[in-house]
């Protein structure tokens, strides 16, 4: 009984939307900071420590990246093709943005990535 409750509540709307949302965020985050920020520093600036920091930091933002998105897709119980997908998405610049877009367009409207 308590684990019907648990795994209603976990599948909810509200908890995809929240995971969704948190999926978001993050996915823009490490976009925009590799895009807008470490590549114009390293190739237009000639700054190669800021980027090293960038670097990094991206990589601990990738893994709060993959996490949320993870965590989204067993709640909206999107394929393991799709959810692969979208993941691996977040490594490649402007990639990460069109999965983003194409991973809430589709759970905001219920279809499985």
């Amino acid at each position: 009984m308590a684990a019907d409750r648990t795994t209603s509540a976990r599948d909810s709307e509200q908890a995809i939307a929240a995971a969704l949302q948190r999926y978001r965020v993050m996915a823009n985050v490490v976009g925009v900071l590799l895009i807008c920020v470490a590549v114009p520093l390293k190739y237009f600036g000639g700054m190669r420590g800021p980027v090293l920091v960038l670097g990094t930091a991206r990589g601990w933002l990738y893994a709060l990246f993959f996490l949320s998105a993870v965590d989204l897709a067993l709640r909206a119980k999107w394929s393991v093709k799709g959810s692969a997908l979208t993941i691996l998405a977040g490594t490649i610049p402007f990639l990460s943005f069109y999965a983003e877009r194409n991973a809430t367009r589709k759970t905001r409207v219920g279809e499985r990535v």
